[in-house]
């Protein structure tokens, strides 16, 4: 079985940007980052609405981007409720883009307004959105980790044996 996050210590992860996996895709790389906001098992899970609310977000502010909307390809949710997965375009590493995503959390945080998207032609569940909690968990990350990221945020933790 070669699946990346299987073997990573998730008893030692903490909150961070990690790189997941790099893939090339015809002659091109691609790198899947984990934009990890919890601490796996040791914190509670986001709540579906606020994964949701963060997508919608999330995907909004990066394909309206000058630059990163080219290089963005995937934006969803970890299936665990501790983060999201972010896709883009290139061979890249959490420092190059620690400051799109904090500028990305900079915007949910200020964000007002209707969450975009969020209606029943362009959404399969259009009710499930708190932009309010989404806000304080984007801002606990951003404040937390986001403007203090630090090796142990970026690195990984490996099983052994």
């Amino acid at each position: 079985m070669d699946v990346t996050s299987f073997g990573i210590d998730h008893d030692l992860l903490l909150r961070g940007i990690y790189v997941s996996r790099k893939d090339m895709v015809g002659g091109d790389s691609v790198t899947t980052f984990d934009i990890r906001m919890k601490e796996p098992n040791r914190e509670p899970v986001m709540d579906t609405s606020v994964m949701h609310t963060l997508e919608h977000l999330m995907a909004v502010y990066l394909r309206d981007h000058p630059v990163w909307a080219e290089k963005t390809i995937y934006v969803g949710p970890m299936g665990c409720r501790t983060g999201m997965y972010v896709i883009f375009k290139g061979d890249l590493e959490a420092e190059d883009i620690a400051g799109i995503i904090t500028d990305t959390f900079t915007y949910i945080t200020g964000f007002s307004g209707a969450v975009p998207a969020a209606q029943p032609k362009q959404c399969g569940n259009y009710l499930d959105h708190n932009l309010g909690i989404t806000q304080w968990e984007a801002r606990k990350y951003l404040n937390e980790v986001l403007l203090n990221l630090k090796p142990e945020n970026t690195e990984y933790p490996r099983q052994r044996g």
